[in-house]
Order: C-alpha cells, then sequence, then structure tokens
C-alpha cells in the first residue's frame, strides 16, 4: 500500500564492519594474539599434570571446600566424573574446554563487576546500560560468531570474544543489584567512622553484596560454557568440536558421550562456584 524505501541497515553494518576491520587490524591482531597465548598457554599448563594427578588434586579441593567433611557427595562425583572423561579419551579436548571457559569467564568477570558498580551506583548508567544489556541478553548467541569471525577470523580467540559478550550481562546485572540492595543506614554509618569511598565500596558494599554478585558470576561461566559448542562451529577446539563432528556424521554414540561429558563439566563448575561463594572460603 505505502512505497516506502528500505532503510539500507545491512549495508550501514558492513560498511562499519569492513572500516572497522582494516583500520584496527593491529588491535585485532594484538588480541588474537593475546587470546591464543593465553588459551593455549593455559592448556599446556593443565597438561603438564598427569590426568590422574589433576583429577585427584580436583576431588581434594572438592573436599576442602566442602563444610562438612562428611559430605562426600560431590568429591566423589569430581572423582567419577572427570575419571569417565579420560576413560573415553576425551582428555584432551576437556583441556581445552576448561581452558577456554576460565579464560572467557575470566575476562567477561573482570569487565563486568566494574559496570556493575557503576550501574548500581550512577542512575544515568544504569539508564544508558540497562537497554545494552537487554540487547545482549535477547540477540541469538549464533549472531555473535558473525562480527566475531570478521574481526578475528578463524580459530580459538573469535570463540573466546563471542563467549564474553555473551555472558557478560549476568555480572553486571547482578553487582548492580548488589550495590543497590545495601541500605543507607550501613553506607551512612561507614562514612561516619571515617571510610573513604574506595573503603567503602571494598569492605563494606562488596562485601555485603558479595553472595549476589557470586550469584551473577555463576551465571557467567555457565553462560561460557553454554557456548562451547557453538564456538566449535569457527574453530575452537575442545568438547564442542566433538559434538559437532558427530552431528555432521550423525553418529549419536560420539555425541552423547561428549555431550555428557559437558554436563559433567558444567555440574563440576557449577559446585564449585557455589562453595567458593560461602563466607568460609571467600573473604
Amino acid at each position: 500500500m505505502f512505497n516506502l524505501p528500505t532503510i539500507p541497515l545491512s549495508q550501514w553494518i558492513e560498511n562499519i564492519t569492513q572500516s572497522a576491520t582494516e583500520n584496527g587490524e593491529g588491535f585485532f591482531n594484538g588480541v588474537r594474539i593475546l587470546g591464543d597465548t593465553l588459551i593455549y598457554g593455559l592448556t599446556d599448563f593443565f597438561n603438564l599434570f598427569p590426568p590422574f594427578v589433576f583429577i585427584l588434586a580436583m576431588t581434594l579441593w572438592a573436599l576442602y571446600l566442602q563444610n562438612n567433611k562428611k559430605k562426600w557427595a560431590f568429591p566423589v562425583f569430581v572423582f567419577l566424573g572427570l575419571s569417565f572423561i579420560l576413560n573415553q579419551g576425551l582428555w584432551g579436548d576437556f583441556m581445552s574446554t576448561l581452558s577456554l571457559i576460565l579464560i572467557a569467564s575470566l575476562f567477561a568477570i573482570l569487565l563486568g563487576i566494574p559496570l556493575g558498580i557503576l550501574m548500581g551506583k550512577s542512575n544515568i548508567a544504569q539508564t544508558i546500560l540497562k537497554p545494552v544489556l537487554d540487547f545482549m541478553q535477547t540477540m541469538p548467541a549464533f549472531v555473535y560468531l558473525i562480527p566475531a569471525v570478521a574481526f578475528f577470523g578463524i580459530g580459538v580467540v573469535p570463540g573466546m570474544v563471542a563467549s564474553i559478550i555473551f555472558s557478560i550481562p549476568p555480572t553486571v546485572r547482578f553487582t548492580a543489584l548488589g550495590i543497590r540492595q545495601i541500605s543507607e543506614e550501613l553506607e551512612e554509618a561507614a562514612i561516619s567512622f571515617g571510610a573513604t569511598p574506595t573503603q567503602k565500596l571494598f569492605k563494606v558494599e562488596l562485601r555485603l553484596a558479595k553472595s549476589t554478585i557470586m550469584a551473577g558470576v555463576n551465571q557467567t561461566i555457565m553462560l561460557c560454557l553454554s557456548m562451547v559448542v557453538i564456538a566449535s562451529m569457527i574453530g575452537s577446539p575442545g568438547l564442542g568440536r566433538r559434538v559437532v563432528s558427530a552431528l555432521q556424521r550423525a553418529q549419536v554414540g560420539p555425541g552423547f558421550v561428549a555431550g555428557l561429558a559437558i554436563v559433567i563439566l558444567a555440574i563440576i563448575i557449577d559446585r564449585f562456584t557455589h562453595l567458593l561463594s560461602t563466607d568460609k572460603h571467600l573473604q
């Protein structure tokens, strides 16, 4: 009925991407080198330890983190789960996946907590960041792979970058929520005792908001893990590549085993982050 001209949004985005790729080639190459160094370096470090030594160390750590030493369920699960991954010949892929998750989660947390603090303390920042975070959380995960490949090429780094962008919103939101939930009386009490803004932030606000922030950190790590299979489609190594390979060949058995290994890793990471969020082990 109405012959309205089509907005050339697609072409605008293509032009912006091409311009950024050409003008920021040095920056993107630097990020790619840094990402490759961190992820492959961490993988090589993990592989320095014999698998049974790593399994035993993780089992003992899980036992140590238990508040009640009589609770054996989680340490036993860690031992049996990691032993199963080793038994199925997935240990190398497991280490690659673990390294990718740890590095991506670390960057997402280091970026997300400061943004969350800013969002929690400033209404202007909250007004600006809230729609951005809504956009980031509603955008399909596959879409993040397109600019990541355009900027960084094929490999582990675009998967890392896509994982960071996809997983950062929970840390930002939960940190802001934790800061805003602190009562004004406690903040006024800290000021009355002569606390500087920095002391008030680190010794009062972040301590009181710790459990809420750790809930966001847990969700960020889980979202990073959910990107494992997707990131493998653009060259990221690890368990996700086994799943994609099984899907391409219609191999139900290998795909199920690789998926089960991812589930085991998810449960172990989720439980560890929960235990680390307790008052006794995180000061």
